[in-house]
């Protein structure tokens, strides 16, 4: 069956967002099409259908479908644990923690695992829409690759490049690209696309027609940027924009979050991000928790005894300490959650070096991390306010103490059902295992509501109407049509 590739010239051109929208035109079209990305680097993970998990950004582009997200969408995932180490996933599970050296020795085995989920989705769709990672010229990876042109010469896949103009030397970035390459490579790919572009694209014929000249390469469009991509689910934690000064409404409930150096499923924050009744503010390396947050939100992390390291080398648990004491609330999310206990505890190394840390003891919890991984999706109550949520599960360890007797929440469908999380004393800590809470809106409206905040923001059917006007700007721009016909597609 048809498919195509979308690679980049470098990380964050816009490679996920193209996929995304191509494959919400496509389905308006009445194409059935899934999603693809062989491997991916991310601690932005989605809890699958079938009980694994994919990059965050393959959920985006399977909502974009239509689809609901599946571990053969994403059958390589690596989620980094240190500089020199990752978590390996593969078909939505945890194969083990490796070295990159040790990576490095796998990755031709792993390309079956890789193929027989293509070759699945393949099977059930009209057109896949494959998604690479990183730089298509990385010729010193180009050996044993399995994410870009190694899996496109094993499919025999169209590609096409896309470069990113808003960071300059795109005419470089795709002409160098046919340069470094090997010419059968360089045969795979049928188009280039100039994305990100801004101000008045005739200024910019004579560079697209150099591309075509220097590349041997049809052009397949000038993309210009689309600014409503902030409202969707972010990739990196760096893109992640508070809306101080852009939407927040007049004397707004003031939310900090702390961005660990490892920090995972940051895609919590992005509902409270796009809401009017919130001031969303990032707190970064080097800076101190500001001392008139009514919230701080401690987020997952891939390495919790690291990042509670890192986490006290900024002083933040003194700022921490001082912001309870003033009367201020603290939200601890998964790896957050843990953090704010007296000990978590990893006898077995499984994200490092086997050991117990200290907590910052501001929930009398403790933690043994685990190997079996917790990975489902959630149905609950949120405890204090009674309302009914949605969210995910997905950490290694189990979390026992006093405060477990004030659940955050209580599983299942009624209020009587199985207690998750925990809640201080004074009621002014919490901690949950819980993510994608606040993309529920009933829940975020409850939750915000005891802080005397209204929202009245429907986030899914926002996401929903950014992905359909993504969908009318590649459509406006991209030669869709000429690419489907080189993917022998039917326009």
């Amino acid at each position: 069956m048809p498919a195509l590739m979308i690679q980049g010239t470098g990380s964050n051109v816009g490679k996920s967002l193209i996929v995304a929208g191509i494959c919400r035109a496509l389905r308006r079209r009445g194409l059935s099409v899934a999603p693809f990305k062989p491997q991916n680097m991310s601690n932005n993970a989605a809890v699958t259908a079938d009980g694994g998990e994919i990059g965050r950004a393959q959920a985006l582009q399977a909502r974009a479908a239509g689809l609901a997200p599946h571990s053969d969408m994403n059958p390589v995932l690596l989620k980094p644990e240190s500089e020199m180490g990752a978590q390996v996933i593969v078909q939505g599970k945890r194969l083990g923690a490796f070295r990159a050296r040790d990576y490095w020795g796998m990755k031709a085995d792993l390309m079956a695992a890789v193929l027989e989920s293509f070759r699945r989705l393949e099977a059930a769709h009209d057109i896949v829409i494959v998604e690479g990672a990183g730089s298509a010229s990385e010729v010193n990876l180009r050996a044993s690759d399995i994410a870009n042109m190694g899996f496109a010469q094993a499919v025999g896949l169209p590609v096409f490049l896309v470069g990113d103009i808003d960071r300059g030397g795109v005419i470089a970035q795709i002409a160098g690209t046919k340069t470094v390459i090997a010419p059968d490579d360089a045969a795979r790919i049928k188009g280039f696309i100039v994305n990100k572009f801004r101000g008045d694209p005739q200024l910019f014929d004579a560079g697209y027609q150099a591309i075509a000249a220097l590349s041997g390469w049809e052009g397949m469009g000038v993309v210009p940027a689309f600014p409503e991509a902030r409202l969707l689910p972010a990739e990196d934690a760096q893109d992640i924009e508070g809306n101080s000064g852009r939407g927040a409404v007049r004397g707004a409930l003031k939310i900090g979050w702390l961005v660990l150096s490892r920090v995972a499923n940051f895609d919590d924050l992005d509902p409270l991000a796009a809401e009017p009744a919130v001031d969303l503010v990032a707190i970064r390396a080097g800076e101190a928790i500001p001392g008139d947050l009514d919230l701080v939100i401690v987020p997952g992390s891939k390495s919790t005894r690291g990042d509670l390291a890192f986490l006290r080398a900024q002083g933040w648990d003194i700022d921490l300490a001082a912001h309870h004491r003033r009367g201020g609330r603290i939200l601890g999310v998964c790896g957050g959650y843990q953090m704010l206990g007296t000990m978590i505890h990893d006898p077995e190394g499984l994200e490092g070096e086997a050991g117990s840390s200290a907590g910052l003891g501001l929930l009398s919890v403790e933690t043994v991390l685990q190997s079996g991984k917790v990975l489902r999706e959630v149905r609950a109550h949120h405890e204090a306010s009674g309302a009914a949520m949605r969210g995910y599960e997905i950490h290694l360890g189990e979390t026992t103490g006093p405060d477990r007797a004030r659940p955050f929440a209580r599983i299942g469908q009624t209020q009587g059902s199985s207690p998750e999380g925990a809640v201080s004393r004074d009621g002014r800590v919490e901690g949950s295992y819980l993510h994608g809470l606040f993309a529920d809106d009933g829940f975020r409206a409850a939750y915000l509501g005891g802080f005397g905040a209204v929202s009245d923001l429907a986030y899914d059917a926002k996401i929903d109407a950014v992905l359909d006007a993504l969908a009318d700007h590649l459509e406006s721009h991209l030669a869709l049509d000429r690419m489907l016909a080189l993917a022998g597609v039917e326009p």
